[in-house]
């Protein structure tokens, strides 16, 4: 059995070591190299490599350009380690190994709940914007038709749209990504210090980067859907005001309205915004105009 577990261990610090390098392949020719079914070398990258920031084009696997030498044979060793026999440890759980992973790839993304924006058509800019990130380097451009130089500190992936957290002016401010123009790094050899009160800020991993004004909401979740945002963050600061077999209630803090109606949009008919009715009812204009519709 040993024999076994080294042996997947082994295959998966390969195939790490080649994406690490930028090498590009097909499942076919891993198969081939390593003497097992494609069914496998799909295996292992969909299910024991997921967490890496992998990408396929036609039916070659590469890793994502931003990560790309970015771990150390320790590292590989480790995380194929850790793939290999996860299933032999409970303690050894997917989210375990991403957040390892996540702090040596991801210091310049921070994704809250799931990311669905394509931004396809701005992946030079999203990749550069990245390194500038990582090397804590300023960049310019425009945004709401002003020219902007600003400290960029962190892109944030929130309800599915993509921000960029960065310094304007002694103020942390966010920039929807797909509203930047222009965008240059003029100057890759220039560098600021991260001020400690920003990174503690954003570390706290709630939407306070997004408005001085946050709005109070109250929620009442249907038994169906309760165990699902009882398991998941996907409040900030979420605190349960009320819980039975029938419905459970939370309270939240958000910065902007959408940030709640896209969430409620999303869990019709298990969720209702109690408080403030200004929100509930917005909520039932937009459903109303879209069945006229």
């Amino acid at each position: 059995m040993k024999k076994s577990h080294d042996t997947l261990a082994y295959r998966l610090s390969i195939i790490l070591t080649k994406f690490n390098g930028g090498e590009s392949f097909t499942a076919k020719e891993l198969a081939e190299e390593f003497n097992v079914s494609e069914r496998t070398i799909q295996r292992d990258i969909n299910d024991r490599l997921f967490f890496m920031p992998i990408e396929k084009n036609s039916d070659r696997y590469s890793m994502q350009s931003y990560a790309l030498g970015k771990l150390s044979f320790k590292d590989i060793k480790s995380f194929a380690t850790l793939s290999g026999v996860s299933h032999l440890y409970p303690e050894l759980t997917n989210e375990f190994i991403t957040d390892i992973l996540n702090v040596k790839l991801n210091t310049a993304y921070l994704v809250k709940n799931q990311s669905f924006e394509d931004i396809g058509d701005k992946k030079e800019w999203f990749e550069i914007l990245s390194a500038a990130i990582v090397k804590n380097s300023p960049v310019c451009f425009v945004y709401a038709d002003k020219q902007r130089e600003v400290n960029p500190y962190k892109f944030v992936s929130n309800n599915g749209i993509w921000y960029l957290l960065a310094e304007q002016d002694g103020k942390l401010k966010n920039f929807t990504f797909s509203k930047i123009k222009k965008f240059i790094w003029r100057d890759k050899t220039k560098t600021f210090t991260p001020k400690k009160e920003f990174l503690e800020q954003i570390a706290k991993n709630d939407t306070n980067w997004f408005s001085d004004e946050l709005i109070e909401v109250t929620l009442q979740i249907d038994a169906k859907a309760k165990d699902y945002f009882l398991r998941k963050e996907i409040l900030p600061n979420k605190k349960i005001v009320e819980q039975n077999d029938e419905y459970l209630v939370v309270s939240t803090k958000v910065s902007y309205d959408d940030e709640v109606l896209r969430l409620v949009k999303y869990w019709i008919p298990y969720i209702r915004i109690i408080s403030p009715i200004y929100l509930q009812e917005r909520l039932e204009e937009v459903l109303k105009e879209y069945i006229n519709r």
